[in-house]
């Protein structure tokens, strides 16, 4: 790890007119630090900022520097993005990361990790080893030929899945929301590019708007093993069952995708159809529509198709169970 300069701002508007990187949980950025991938020269621990706070008035609104394990545990929180916290990380690290920074956090792409080797999000221009080399993690939907790095946020699938936006201020553009599904960029030929998030801005505040019949929600995450590993593909499924049919729907998925991906397509094919697993499996095989398999990802394509149907099968038994 490089030296750097550690300043404390005591007001949101002291931050936003300093020049420096953000520092909240430090989950992120100060494993980079010791790679590093990340050598800025002044951080700007912000935990001491009023960017708290978990307010269900209004649908749902968490402040940034919420920690990712108390969000997880509010009984106003709905039950997709509760999972989808709580099969994050371990717990010493929920109770350390931040939701604004976890929203923020960088590809878990090994080639990104390792300086000494080309990487596009790194050194723009170097090129991608992985579209040619070891991908078996990497993505099959969303990807160029400059980058196949996956997302690797669980929270982030489910917030889109939720239509949720995230607030960012600026010193200079003042305040701002923005969709989380557009704040997110696919790689194309600027990979490095990987938010809409402008020099010197803050996430300061998630929304998720009011939508009472997410309460029947849930996250499916497939891993190599039980704890403390990312996806190897995630489903974030809400549905609206009514006379036993699907009156609404939201899927979103992870772990397969440069960016948290919303299956639109699967959505509608659910809309009006009975609750039954042959609706399912059909609105399913729509799920990997568009994927691009790389030598050693194929099996993604299969996989997502599997994730989708299991959390729709799952959330059906919990919603007749509920009744």
């Amino acid at each position: 790890m490089r030296p750097f300069e550690l300043t404390a701002p005591a007001t949101v508007e002291d931050a936003l007119a300093s020049q420096g990187t953000f520092l909240a949980g430090g989950t992120t950025l100060v494993d980079l630090m010791k790679l590093d991938v990340a050598t800025p020269q002044h951080v700007l621990d912000i935990n001491g900022l009023p960017l708290r706070g978990i307010d269900t008035s209004d649908g749902l609104r968490i402040g940034a520097l919420e920690r990712m394990s108390d969000v997880a545990r509010h009984p106003g929180v709905y039950p997709v993005i509760s999972r989808a916290l709580l099969q994050s990380a371990s717990q010493q690290l929920r109770n350390m990361a931040s939701i604004g920074g976890n929203l923020l956090q960088r590809t878990r792409c090994t080639y990104f990790r390792d300086v000494a080797t080309p990487c596009n999000k790194r050194l723009p221009g170097s090129g991608c080893p992985a579209v040619s080399g070891a991908n078996r993690n990497h993505a099959v939907l969303g990807t160029s030929e400059h980058c196949v790095a996956t997302h690797a946020s669980d929270l982030a699938v489910a917030l889109v899945a939720l239509d949720a936006e995230v607030t960012l201020a600026s010193g200079e553009e003042g305040v701002r929301t923005v969709a989380l599904a557009d704040f997110y960029r696919q790689p194309g030929r600027t990979p490095e590019v990987e938010n809409d998030l402008r020099p010197g801005e803050l996430i300061t505040e998630v929304h998720v708007p009011r939508l009472d019949w997410a309460r029947t929600s849930t996250y499916v995450k497939v891993r190599d093993r039980q704890s403390y590993e990312f996806a190897v593909s995630s489903a974030a499924v809400a549905l609206d069952i009514e006379d036993e049919h699907v009156a609404d729907a939201r899927v979103a998925v992870g772990g397969v995708a440069t960016v948290p991906w919303r299956l639109t397509a699967v959505e509608e094919a659910l809309r009006g159809k009975p609750a039954i697993q042959e609706s399912f499996s059909e609105a399913a095989s729509l799920a990997a529509e568009g994927a691009k398999p790389l030598s050693d990802n194929g099996f993604k394509v299969t996989l997502l198709k599997r994730t989708v149907l299991r959390a729709l099968l799952e959330l059906t038994d919990l919603t007749r169970g509920s009744r």
